[in-house]
């Protein structure tokens, strides 16, 4: 579904729980506007604080304009500290409380804790090839960073525990969100019809062409539903849906369909408002994904 660089602006003045969309809210953050988008879902829960970032409320300059969270890209790191200082403040959370992840399009998931706080951001993680994280501890920010992959979102309501993952097409494949699933069962005992999901804006399938190999994959992991998740255009391309595949990974561990929100928005039909390496050949910043227990 294709939005205009206005969808913010337009989307404060909905009702939060209007369906199971993302919405927009502004907070003064920096002393100036500063949109997030979140979901109703999982703010209904009433045990987490969540956002997922647009490009706009940051101080970075040129193709990082403005609120890049990305130290990797060539960007001034003062500038992308202080773009942190304004999520913490939007979320009600302390700088120090950031944990990211060290995204290698890998299904790995780990569990942080207390001990974790900081990690990425102002200390070494320690970790590596981890594109989830888990965590039951209050206070810990789980963060991941995307500029077209899915951001998969996790809160168990009866154990209060939550996840976070970066998913592209590898990890997808890798069915990250099962991985997820599995690690905090292990780890808190949960069960997946007990938690609430949301899969985050990314690339829709209209903008994601892929090659015949990456067609085959999925084709192997999901045969039932290759119809849905894959358009063959011919020519050895495809367009491929990560939001459906993702969805069917959820259905299929076991969460209920109407514990999971699905986004409508695309990364790559928005560059105005999102950063897209596609839709930008590689030139831009990165969103965050950022779920915190209460």
């Amino acid at each position: 579904m294709e939005h205009t660089g206005r969808l913010c602006d337009r989307m404060v003045f909905q009702a939060a729980g209007e369906g199971q969309m993302p919405l927009c809210r502004v907070s003064k953050a920096g002393g100036g506007s500063f949109p997030y988008l979140y979901y109703p879902l999982l703010e209904g829960t009433g045990i987490v604080r969540h956002c997922f970032t647009t490009r706009l409320g940051g101080v970075s300059k040129g193709m990082f304009e403005s609120l890049n969270l990305s130290f990797s890209r060539g960007d001034d790191p003062e500038a992308v500290r202080e773009n942190f200082r304004r999520v913490s403040q939007a979320l009600g959370t302390e700088y120090g409380d950031f944990v990211f992840t060290d995204q290698t399009h890998t299904a790995n998931v780990r569990a942080v804790g207390r001990d974790d706080a900081g990690k990425g951001l102002e200390r070494e993680r320690g970790y590596a090839d981890v594109d989830g994280l888990i965590t039951n501890e209050p206070g810990i920010v789980l963060s991941a960073f995307y500029a077209d992959c899915v951001p998969l979102y996790f809160v168990d309501v009866k154990h209060r525990a939550i996840g976070l993952c970066h998913s592209g097409w590898r990890g997808t494949v890798g069915r990250i969100g099962r991985v997820a699933l599995e690690a905090m069962r292990a780890e808190y005992q949960t069960d997946p019809g007990d938690v609430v999901c949301a899969i985050g804006p990314s690339i829709c399938q209209k903008c994601y062409e892929v090659s015949g190999d990456v067609a085959e994959a999925f084709a192997g992991e999901f045969p039932m539903y290759e119809g849905e998740i894959l358009q063959d255009k011919g020519n050895g391309k495809y367009q491929l849906d990560l939001w459906r595949a993702n969805e069917r990974i959820l259905l299929d561990a076991g969460v209920k369909q109407e514990q999971i929100a699905v986004t409508n928005l695309c990364t790559c039909c928005n560059p105005k408002l999102l950063f897209s390496h596609r839709a930008s050949q590689g030139k831009r910043g990165n969103l965050g994904a950022f779920l915190c227990l209460i």
